[in-house]
């Protein structure tokens, strides 16, 4: 027997095993990763819960989350959705990340920054989307562009806006699936948990990351049968009672979702996550938790928001609170702590990872800012809130110590100048971090194999007052704006120009007529036409007017056209579109609000 020969054997024998095991030891890992279900409720306050004291409100199912998860008790986010949205995607300022808005295309994430999807899909997860985005609703800033296998939703920043589907009323409603129109039966929180839990429950060893984006409770206020609110005493008004009646479903919703991952088996390896993008609205005058302030404002209750995470097989601290001074931005650092994933981004937040484990660990200080821009220039301390410890710095203006003072009724700027100079000095820092290129304005791209037809839609207008809906569209606003667009090769260009979007089947002179079955409740009863109402108003357009860079050309209109088109061509590059609607004297009646744009063959 040739002695060195077997030795030989063995040593490549084993090299080829090592080398096996370095090529499938990423895959050992994906299949051990825990889980990530992130839900995030839009609209909904800190006090809109039974757990947090809410007098009159139940919320059975989140109770039971609460007793069971890591609560974070100073939690704060953006006064405002898509602010807080970009910062929880990212990990970092909105501000830096080019989001300062909800509309004006101030509610685009800047293409180049990583989002917390891109960051689990690289890391063997499958990632995604269902219900609200509010980053971007054309190529590339849709959830597809940004790291989500699938995507479920209505507009991009709710329903109603005016990239949703015109007659949507949260039930029966078309949506958007992965960038297709499509129709599903039910309540709009239904659909969405539905699919989500289709998703999880899909046969697959790589781990996934749901992020769970509600719509509701934020308006319009509809539910599917009466008798969600039918709970409510008649001492509620009815604007409340429609609002509560949605965080009831959506509680409903957790629970059976929670029901399916136990059933699946996945549940011991999930990290379960709770939280809301900005402070309450209709609930806040009946109770606040004590806070002041409501969405939009930069007040306790318009940015502090309520924070669960549960992770049984993590062996997270259960039932306890951290009092600790956090943020959204903190989030997608943490769950690339605990999960253990690559990553090569540098965040504004930081992993609170620690305190998951013991509650009572003191991080190093630092100074938070949340703020409410919403200004075409950006304005040093406008709508914002510097925060450190129990300090609240308003506006530069006015100083509360929550400590002594959680209502921020007695303003002290004027006895603390030691703690008025550190915020200030620490803001000087922020505003330079975050303003450069701040308010440089989307560019979708046309003519991207990815999304073949680009929709315009008012709600990118950069105007000091926004259209972003298409109620506001209806009521015949003399508005007009423009669109920058990239143009991704040249060839010839569709552009088809509308008064009203192609669902509709308006003509341009004219007004829709509506044939929906009455299928969901507002306060005001049963409605087909929930948004539109009779305040859709008919515009005498005689002729249309497309420019898009040099070209220009006017179009007339008949009493029957539904839509002008143009067909432009384009070298490859960047562009401004813009179009307008003219009467008999070609004096401008208002923009065109929708425009589809197609590369022809």
């Amino acid at each position: 027997m040739n002695l060195k020969k077997l030795t030989g054997q063995a040593i490549a024998f084993e090299t080829a095993f090592i080398l096996v095991l370095i090529i499938l030891s990423p895959l050992i890992c994906a299949s051990q990763a825990p889980n990530i279900v992130l839900i995030i409720t839009d609209d909904q306050g800190y006090g809109d819960l039974s757990c947090h004291g809410n007098p009159v409100i139940k919320t059975p199912n989140i109770d039971e989350l609460y007793t069971q998860s890591v609560r974070f008790t100073n939690f704060h986010v953006d006064p405002t959705c898509a602010p807080s949205r970009a910062a929880l995607m990212t990990g970092k300022y909105a501000h830096r990340v080019g989001v300062w808005h909800t509309v004006l295309g101030g509610n685009h994430l800047r293409v180049s920054e990583p989002t917390m999807a891109e960051i689990f899909k690289e890391n063997g997860y499958r990632t995604g989307l269902f219900g609200k985005w509010h980053l971007g609703a054309n190529y590339p800033y849709r959830p597809m562009d940004r790291g989500f296998d699938e995507w479920l939703g209505q507009g991009d920043g709710g329903t109603g806006t005016t990239d949703d589907w015109f007659d949507n009323d949260r039930v029966n409603d078309y949506y958007w699936h992965n960038g297709e129109r499509v129709y599903r039966e039910g309540f709009a929180p239904d659909v969405f948990f539905d699919a989500a839990i289709d998703f999880i429950e899909k046969d697959d060893d790589e781990p996934f990351f749901v992020y769970l984006s509600t719509y509701l409770p934020h308006h319009p206020h509809t539910v599917p049968d009466t008798t969600l609110i039918e709970q409510y005493p008649k001492s509620i008004t009815d604007y409340v009672s429609y609002f509560f009646a949605g965080l009831n479903r959506i509680d409903q919703n957790i629970g059976k979702l929670r029901n399916a991952l136990e059933k699946s088996g996945k549940a011991s390896n999930t990290i379960f996550i709770f939280m809301s993008d900005n402070g309450g609205t209709a609930g806040v005058k009946l109770f606040n938790a004590g806070m002041r302030g409501h969405k939009g404002q930069v007040y306790e209750g318009g940015h502090r928001v309520p924070f669960f995470i549960h992770w049984p097989s993590g062996e997270l601290a259960q039932g306890m609170d951290v009092e600790a001074l956090t943020a959204h931005f903190d989030v997608l650092p943490t769950l690339i702590d605990l999960c253990g994933v690559s990553n090569k981004t540098d965040f504004d937040g930081r992993s609170f990872k620690p305190q998951l484990f013991n509650p009572d660990k003191e991080l190093n200080e630092r100074i938070l800012f949340v703020e409410n821009q919403r200004t075409l220039q950006s304005i040093a301390w406008h709508q914002t809130a510097g925060m450190f410890k129990s300090w609240r710095l308003i506006d530069n203006k006015e100083l509360y110590d929550l400590s002594n003072d959680p209502g921020q009724n007695n303003n002290i700027i004027d006895h603390h100048p030691d703690i008025v100079n550190k915020l200030r000095l620490a803001h000087q820092k922020y505003w330079t971090h975050v303003t450069p290129n701040d308010r440089e304005r989307p560019q979708p791209t046309v003519g991207n194999p990815a999304d073949p037809e680009t929709f315009l839609t008012t709600s990118e207008w950069y105007l000091p007052k926004g259209l972003w809906n298409h109620a506001q569209v209806a009521k015949g606003s003399p508005f007009v704006g423009s669109w920058d667009i990239s143009i991704y090769e040249s060839g010839i260009y569709r552009f088809e120009l509308r008064r009203w979007p192609r669902e509709a089947n308006a003509p341009i002179q004219g007004i829709p007529v509506f044939n929906k079955k009455i299928d969901s409740w507002t306060m005001d009863g049963g409605v087909d036409q929930l948004i539109y109402g009779n305040e859709m108003k008919a515009l005498p357009v005689e002729s249309i007017k497309l420019e898009v860079g040099k070209y220009a050309q006017v179009k007339k209109v008949s009493g029957n056209d539904t839509h002008i088109t143009f067909d432009v061509e384009l070298e490859k590059g960047e562009g401004s579109v813009s179009g307008t609607m003219l009467n008999k004297k070609e004096e401008v009646l208002s923009g065109a609000y929708y425009i589809y744009v197609t590369r022809q063959n």
